[in-house]
């Protein structure tokens, strides 16, 4: 089973027990050590695996570090985890930080059992940074998020490759932050800037400011828009002609739910292909999504004669595994 439908199966599971466990025990036995298994490392070998690994630092005596990872006896990544959904600050990785300064491990993990925050040391040799370079939260990720996440797993794991990224990964995170707080609230200094642009010379006043502020924001919905409407007026393009397979004489009707469903597929596989090699042809029994209008390249199958019962069936090499769905949204899953 490839990591992703692990994490899926795991969050699946988390999703129906987070809300009854009360304690940070729990949370290590029942979300965190299985995340740790599922990257491959053995959680009931304390040569893979130590819990409660001594963090003892010069007077500092008798802390311990929930987990350690340890490869060549010598340990790798550091686990420090709270309660489930509990609050995670920097405040809360005293130990880590103590523990990270004394070992060879280059990467520290805080958790609450849902969101896993990764750090390494980007700013100071030895010391570790006060922002993780990655975040990973088990109820709410992306495609992508898994194959970083991946990079950590006990086949993968090569600290360099990890570093080689880490830096990227950190202050990507750090400007996406920022533009999303300028989206709704921009600062004077980004607006100033702007504004000399496309007035240059004219003084900064705060009528300018106050005039700016406001078409800044503006300017930022505008072209959110803009994109929003551009990917679905590229989905909803008919490219072929949707073929209907009729050979056994009986009457097809593809259902407005099958064209919506059709659409939303060909959104998520813009970023990877053409919209145009994205075809659908329909039977009696389901849609099937080909690319380059070919049976050789099967996309999916949309079951959805049963509006109270659809399924969309996915592909691993030949065999179709089927996925039940509530409503079209979950396609996104």
């Amino acid at each position: 089973m490839d990591l992703i439908d692990q994490v899926r199966e795991l969050a699946l599971r988390i999703t129906k027990v987070k809300d009854s466990i009360q304690t940070e025990e729990a949370t290590k036995n029942a979300m965190v050590m299985p995340f740790i298994q599922i990257l491959g490392y053995n959680v009931f070998d304390p040569l893979e695996v130590t819990p409660e690994l001594n963090a003892d630092v010069g007077i500092k005596k008798g802390e311990k570090v929930d987990y350690a990872i340890l490869m060549d006896s010598e340990p790798i990544i550091l686990f420090e985890c709270k309660k489930s959904g509990g609050d995670l600050n920097i405040n809360h990785a005293s130990q880590l930080f103590r523990y990270f300064h004394v070992t060879k491990a280059r990467f520290a993990v805080l958790t609450n059992g849902i969101s896993y925050r990764f750090f390494t040391d980007l700013e100071q040799p030895n010391k570790m940074d006060e922002m993780p370079f990655f975040e990973f939260n088990i109820l709410d990720f992306k495609d992508q998020q898994v194959e970083e996440l991946k990079k950590f797993t006990k086949s993968a794991f090569n600290v360099e490759q990890i570093l080689n990224t880490a830096s990227d990964l950190k202050y990507t995170r750090a400007i996406r932050n920022i533009l999303a707080d300028w989206m709704t609230s921009p600062s004077e200094d980004f607006v100033k800037i702007l504004c000399s642009e496309v007035i240059n010379g004219k003084r900064f006043t705060p009528t300018v400011k106050e005039q700016f502020t406001q078409i800044t924001k503006s300017a930022f919905n505008q072209l959110i828009s803009e994109k929003i409407n551009e990917r679905l007026k590229m989905a909803m393009e008919p490219s072929t002609e949707i073929k209907i397979d009729s050979s056994d004489g009986d009457e097809i009707v593809t259902t407005d739910v099958e064209m919506e469903g059709f659409r939303i597929i060909r959104a998520i596989l813009r970023e990877s292909v053409d919209p145009k090699r994205v075809t659908m042809r329909d039977a009696k029994s389901y849609c099937a999504i080909f690319l380059d209008d070919t049976n050789r390249k099967p996309i999916c199958r949309l079951r959805f004669n049963n509006p109270s019962k659809m399924t969309l069936g996915l592909f691993s090499e030949k065999d179709e595994k089927i996925e039940p769905i509530n409503d079209l949204s979950d396609i996104y899953k």
